[in-house]
């Protein structure tokens, strides 16, 4: 066990070109980035209003390093196959991981706004 998670951590640190103690830190940050850009989402409750959070939450994540874009690729890589597995269909699946590249990748997430969503999102 202790051997599969020192290979874990290796495979995390050498993937993103990481410095090993700022690579937790990130994933953390960038997790709680992707938590907040979702809890946004309910709260805000806005029609066609996904694209821009999925993109929004994976932005913030990004910006906070190799760790943080590594925890927002995991997560929305995993609930995008959580998604499409439970019926969802594929092509709104596959918008979907297209606005988390795009804020992954360091897009405007403003790109996918709805019009009319408010200034607190």
């Amino acid at each position: 066990m202790k051997l599969f998670l020192a290979g874990l951590v290796l495979v995390m640190v050498a993937v993103a070109h990481a410095q090993w103690y700022n690579f937790p830190g990130e994933a953390i940050g960038g997790a709680r980035d992707m938590w907040r850009a979702y809890s946004d989402m309910r709260e805000a409750n806005w029609k066609n209003s996904d694209k821009y959070f999925h993109a929004r939450g994976n932005y913030d994540a990004a910006k906070r390093g190799p760790g943080g874009r590594w925890a927002a690729e995991v997560i929305s890589d995993a609930r995008e196959s959580v998604q499409t597995n439970s019926g969802r269909g594929h092509e709104d699946s596959a918008a979907d991981q297209e606005a988390n590249r795009w804020g992954r990748n360091g897009g405007d997430p403003n790109r996918y706004r709805p019009e009319g969503l408010p200034e607190k999102y």
